[in-house]
């Protein structure tokens, strides 16, 4: 050290005047956060916070007034209707979570307690505690590297050499357990390859359930996410694209599996104007109508939101290219991707450097978040049977997702 001056760590031994900093892990943390700071702008940036600016105190207010706050109301019906509209698809059934709307999915599509059911490793728990709920067991698949959702190639191969169909099912042969369904799930709203997942489906004769949670706004082809399999799931939680406070839905084009959602989402309540007859053992699902009013107006909006998270998107790829060893993830080829959670990726080489970058950059007030823990690391599902997940495991160590609120831009799009 030269007298008088503090040599940074990363200065080497000879004479100050003659040397360059060598590598220094904290470099790219710093060149994140300024890349994000460009942005954003100063100031404490949350992940992902709900946007409120169209007709929620209206529409609200008049729930208020009609006193029809629960499960029975006019704002239940025309959520399910606009949903319906928005999407494409035929029937709608409003429930209270993302995860109830999967469970009940699961049910109808004729998971029984036992089965396995495929789910990508890669998922929020609640993909494969949905599948729990049934007594049936998750079986968890790998990525792809560029959708980040389950990789249907892979999981062909993976198949072809662990199940055999008996009797027009598909029998895992290390456990004997009849392998029911496959969950794609839309990961972080990019759409997985839904076409390669439906004819891996026909072949192994699975019936398919997609967990469209973070997808709403998402198109393949000008087709909606969840509308490919025999039903899908939608998650209006306070931090997706449209937030109903907490909510979900089931959207399918069968109309006996709407009937049949409907009736096991409300109790299976038989209908009287008085008596109180049930037929099966139900649940107690339904969206109640003040969270379904805030959702008529969230979603009046989301043409806004989705224009300014594209237009995120488009300035964080700005930000960024200068940026070696990153790479934002972006939407697959002939798809549309709703942008919901802006994803960071680092390159195999810095993965190391993934809790460094999320602490610096929430150190100076800027939420960013990991992906998930992969489901099989969690203590519920560790004997689970899995195939192999190295795409997984590296996309675990190596995303972080940036701030993605629609009102980060200077105006939300109308």
């Amino acid at each position: 050290m030269v007298s008088g001056v503090r040599t940074p760590a990363f200065v080497s031994t000879r004479y100050l005047h003659d040397l360059k900093p060598v590598y220094d892990p904290a470099q790219l943390e710093h060149r994140i956060i300024d890349a994000i700071r460009t942005v954003v702008g100063n100031g404490r940036v949350s992940l992902h916070e709900p946007c409120f600016a169209g007709n929620e105190w209206r529409y609200l207010k008049d729930c208020l007034d009609s006193t029809f706050v629960s499960s029975v109301g006019a704002y239940v019906n025309r959520f399910e209707s606009d949903i319906v509209a928005y999407t494409g698809t035929r029937h709608a059934v409003a429930v209270v979570n993302g995860t109830a709307a999967l469970h009940v999915a699961l049910r109808l599509a004729g998971v029984l307690a036992g089965d396995e059911v495929l789910v990508p490793a890669l998922t929020f728990v609640a993909t494969a505690n949905a599948v729990a709920y049934c007594g049936a067991v998750p079986h968890f698949a790998d990525s792809d590297q560029q959708r980040l959702g389950l990789n249907p190639q892979a999981l062909r191969e993976y198949l072809r050499a662990s199940v055999e169909l008996r009797n027009g099912q598909a029998v895992n042969r290390a456990t004997g357990r009849v392998v029911r369904a496959i969950v794609p799930m839309h990961a972080f709203g990019h759409p997985v390859d839904i076409e390669g997942v439906l004819a891996l489906a026909r072949d192994f004769h699975l019936a398919v359930v997609e967990d469209a949670a973070e997808s709403l706004g998402s198109w393949v082809e000008g087709k909606h996410t969840g509308t490919f399999g025999l039903m899908g799931t939608l998650s209006f939680n306070g931090n997706k694209t449209i937030t109903t406070g907490g909510g979900g839905a089931i959207i399918t084009n069968d109309p006996d599996i709407a009937r049949r959602a409907r009736h096991l989402t409300t109790t299976a309540k038989l209908p009287h104007r008085w008596e109180y007859g049930h037929d099966e053992v139900g649940f107690n699902y339904r969206m109640p109508n003040l969270n379904a009013a805030l959702g008529c107006a969230q979603l009046e909006q989301l043409p806004g939101f989705l224009a300014a998270k594209r237009e995120l998107y488009k300035r964080y790829q700005a930000a960024f290219s200068p940026v070696s060893d990153v790479r934002l993830v972006a939407e697959p080829a002939g798809c549309a991707s709703n942008y919901w959670l802006q994803c960071l990726l680092l390159e195999p080489t810095e993965a190391h450097l993934r809790d460094r970058v999320l602490a610096a950059t929430n150190d100076v007030g800027l939420m960013t978040r990991p992906a998930w823990t992969l489901l099989h690391r969690l203590a519920p599902y560790r004997d689970s049977p899995r195939m192999p997940l190295p795409v997984a495991e590296s996309l675990e160590r190596r995303l972080i997702n940036l701030p993605s609120s629609p009102q980060l831009l200077s105006e939300v799009p109308s």
